[in-house]
């Protein structure tokens, strides 16, 4: 009897047993459920890029259209999964600390900038956030990287520095203009890069017995006398480098050449869409498609002090036939043979 009753509770206690492995089994389900349920409630975080130019949105408009076409490409569609904040300052400069401080305050993720003019401020207005620069003439000389192999500090991306590019646009000037002995430079001493440019220029045009005349045009007005002390001086073309206060004013540049008969070899290809005669230099379409790969790089987690800057690897020559015209200027076929683009 006493064994029966033993062998009966034996059994109870087993039942309790089971039936509380049960009950803490479905409990843990029922947590394990509920834990998932609430992660998945919780907003996912979308990466917030801020997207700054000196110039104006309409001068932008290729950069920034190859920028977002990488950017679809890798995966990120704006306003899903990423926002691109775009600011433009309109060739006002003084506005960049301004807009810089509104996408600190945004805190964006990643800076992208349109050029140099911005990647200085930007570096002055942040040591935290990344900034991807969009390109750079000479960004070890400026002080904003270390070097190009090892950047150091919050700034990557990359650099237009080709010193082969002065002596190749003097090159194709020279076959346009076989009596070329004079050249009329133009660009804006303060913007960092300048300096470096004139001396390439200087070099080139020593190897092919040219004077070089710098004007240095610091605002909207000395265009109009940059062009009069060029002619003063019987420029026979003119070289324009990079500044906002040039690219923002290109279409008056490309008149006044017009008007004084002198073919201008220019540092963007916008000055060809404003009717310039030359552009030999870097593919900014394929500069800021690039860009998107190192806004892509720092989300997944790589840091801007490790990412090496890049250096130019595509260059477009663009030759304006309808310019050449206007000048009454012909070009050689074999100028326009190597030509990537003919506008006709």
């Amino acid at each position: 009897m006493k064994k029966a009753t033993g062998i009966r509770q034996q059994a109870i206690a087993r039942k309790k047993t089971m039936t509380k492995k049960i009950v803490l089994g479905l409990l843990t389900s029922i947590l394990l459920f509920a834990a998932k349920f609430v992660w998945a409630q919780q907003p996912v975080k979308v990466p917030r890029i801020g997207y700054l130019n000196a110039s104006s949105a309409t001068s932008a408009a290729s950069r920034v259209e190859a920028f977002r076409r990488a950017m679809r490409e890798l995966g990120y569609i704006d306003g899903k999964n990423i926002v691109v904040e775009y600011r433009f300052a309109d060739g006002n400069l003084d506005r960049l600390s301004q807009l810089l401080a509104e996408l600190v305050q945004l805190n964006v993720d990643i800076i992208v900038s349109g050029g140099p003019t911005v990647t200085r401020p930007a570096k002055a207005a942040t040591s935290t956030i990344p900034i991807v620069m969009g390109f750079d003439d000479d960004p070890v000389g400026a002080g904003v990287v270390a070097s190009l192999a090892r950047p150091g500090g919050n700034v990557t991306g990359l650099s237009t520095l080709a010193p082969e590019i002065s002596g190749k646009q003097l090159e194709i000037l020279k076959e346009i203009v076989p009596r070329l002995s004079r050249v009329a430079v133009f660009g804006r001493s303060t913007r960092s890069g300048t300096s470096l440019s004139l001396q390439e220029i200087e070099l080139a045009a020593a190897a092919f017995k040219m004077q070089i005349q710098y004007l240095d045009i610091q605002e909207p007005k000395d265009i109009q006398k940059g062009f009069g002390a060029a002619s003063k001086a019987r420029a026979d073309a003119i070289v324009v480098l990079g500044s906002p206060v040039l690219n923002l004013r290109r279409t008056q540049i490309v008149e006044l050449a017009v008007k004084n008969r002198m073919p201008g070899v220019y540092s963007q290809p916008e000055y060809i869409d404003a009717g310039g005669l030359l552009y030999y230099g870097p593919s900014f379409t394929d500069i800021f498609q690039r860009a998107a790969t190192y806004v892509d790089k720092i989300l997944k987690g790589a840091k801007p002090a490790d990412l090496p800057v890049e250096q130019p690897t595509k260059f477009e020559f663009i030759v304006n036939l309808k310019a050449a015209n206007r000048i009454a200027l012909t070009i050689p076929p074999n100028v326009l043979a190597r030509a990537d683009k003919v506008i006709r």
